[in-house]
């Protein structure tokens, strides 16, 4: 009988490993950590919602990088929490604030770890949104010069790539202009291209402390139901000068990391989000799924849908199964 004999190529693990179209391997995964600011030394919070992921003050991160690192991860994203907010977020573009303190320490101690910063005014402003604001109108242009000095305090400090999340429009001109008026022109930018408001961001909320005081971001995160306009945005921050583009969330968003992938010439990358995480570790506690395999599988689908490099707070938690 003459028919398509595909079992040949899965009969074994060697012949499977040799004939695998995608790879996950350890510097495809970026790890994500929340400084604390605090003069508690051991501060370590559990996040409720997140298994396993906990606030950290500087010497925790730093312990806890340590390993990371020796488990091969090459990258982290850093947000951060600050003791005191107020209704400009001016903590983050403090010299001396959380995440410029925590990047200074890491770069210290782990020189060749790849430290890019969260570029966002929420988790510092005591109204908790992006932006400032003027009565319940979250403020576009006025935002976009603190926006610019978050991004430029973060190099200083040593921030080895930013990445603007918060999504107002021109943000990627404004920082880029201003990281290169200042000698910084070799530093990348990673712009949050193509962030929906999504449902799967619940979590992060209580991660970050940033949930908003009174309404919502739908008015400059993208609507789930567009797929159109993600080409729009990122097409518009290329053009601004981002170097890389991200997806967030990445695995409801598998068709939109593939556009943005076969649309551009530019690496891709996509943000498994706190929602995602959190579903996963849930289910994984309940005994319904293997968590570690069902991971691992919903990381290797959004490589294979195009992204370069993917944020997961699984990253620590399979380095060593990736080495």
């Amino acid at each position: 009988m003459d028919f398509f004999r595909g079992r040949r190529l899965r009969a074994d693990p060697a012949i499977r490993r040799m004939t695998a179209e995608t790879e996950l391997r350890p510097q495809d995964l970026i790890q994500p950590w929340f400084a604390y600011e605090t003069d508690d030394s051991k501060y370590k919070k559990p996040i409720g919602s997140m298994p396993g992921q906990y606030q950290l003050s500087i010497p925790e991160l730093l312990r806890r990088a340590e390993k990371a690192v020796k488990n091969g991860l090459v990258s982290c994203l850093l947000f951060g929490i600050p003791r005191e907010k107020d209704p400009q977020g001016s903590q983050a573009y403090a010299e001396k604030g959380i995440v410029q303190q925590a990047v200074r320490a890491l770069k210290k101690e782990f020189p060749d770890l790849y430290v890019i910063t969260d570029v966002c005014l929420c988790e510092y402003t005591s109204h908790g949104h992006c932006g400032l604001v003027r009565g319940e109108d979250i403020q576009n242009d006025p935002t976009l010069e603190l926006l610019a000095r978050t991004a430029l305090s973060h190099v200083r400090a040593g921030a080895d790539m930013v990445a603007p999340s918060d999504m107002m429009d021109g943000r990627v001109a404004v920082i880029r202009e201003a990281l290169d008026e200042h000698g910084h022109t070799g530093v990348p930018l990673m712009s949050y291209a193509v962030k929906y408001a999504s449902a799967f961001y619940g979590p992060f909320r209580e991660a970050a402390e940033g949930a908003p005081k009174f309404g919502d971001r739908k008015t400059h995160q993208m609507d789930p139901a567009n797929r159109r306009e993600a080409l729009r945005e990122a097409a518009a921050d290329l053009s601004e000068g981002a170097d890389l583009l991200m997806v967030k969330p990445a695995g409801p968003y598998l068709d939109i990391i593939r556009d943005l992938y076969e649309a551009f010439d530019a690496p891709v990358a996509a943000y498994q989000v706190s929602g995602e995480y959190a579903l996963i570790k849930a289910a994984a506690e309940r005994g319904w799924v293997d968590g570690t395999a069902v991971a691992l599988e919903s990381l290797l689908g959004i490589k294979r849908a195009g992204a370069s490099m993917i944020l997961t707070y699984f990253a620590e938690e399979l380095l060593p199964l990736l080495k």
